[in-house]
């Protein structure tokens, strides 16, 4: 998966239980984003700072899809108790994170492991590729991922 190149089709599980396909989102621009794990700290700060712009991402034809290996009845916890308004979907399988390559091995207190790396994607209405932002900070990324966006159109 590389800038400036089209994406391969994948299907995608949304928190609603519903089996989709990318190709149904491709009339909008699509924002995917990796996150560890559904209620921890960064994560929860990060779902909530998309979901407070989400309205400004839906006036730039971008639908947002937060993914994690969390299963359905997480994110429909997750996104109730934190009044989410995107959409949420689960790689159980693991299979999206090794497409997008943000399945990667980590360390923690000199003890290593293997989990997501928070990494997030801006796919166009071909299915192109044309940003990433990898090894994400949560503070200011949301920011700085609609003020990208904001500056294509």
């Amino acid at each position: 998966m590389k800038i400036g190149k089209k994406i391969e089709n994948f299907d995608l599980i949304l928190e609603s239980g519903l089996k989709t396909n990318i190709n149904e989102f491709f009339k909008k621009k699509m924002l995917i984003y990796f996150y560890p794990k559904d209620d921890t700290p960064g994560c929860t700060l990060e779902a909530i700072e998309y979901s407070k712009l989400k309205s400004k991402f839906d006036k730039k034809n971008t639908v947002i899809i937060g993914i994690s290996k969390d299963t359905i009845e997480k994110h429909q916890k997750f996104k109730l108790k934190h009044n989410l308004s995107i959409e949420l979907a689960s790689d159980e399988s693991g299979k999206l994170c090794k497409l997008f390559k943000v399945w990667v091995e980590k360390s923690m207190y000199g003890k290593k492991y293997m989990g997501i790396e928070r990494s997030t994607f801006l796919i166009d209405e071909n299915q192109v590729l044309i940003k990433e932002w990898r090894k994400v900070k949560v503070k200011g990324h949301v920011d700085e991922v609609y003020a990208f966006l904001s500056n294509l159109t």
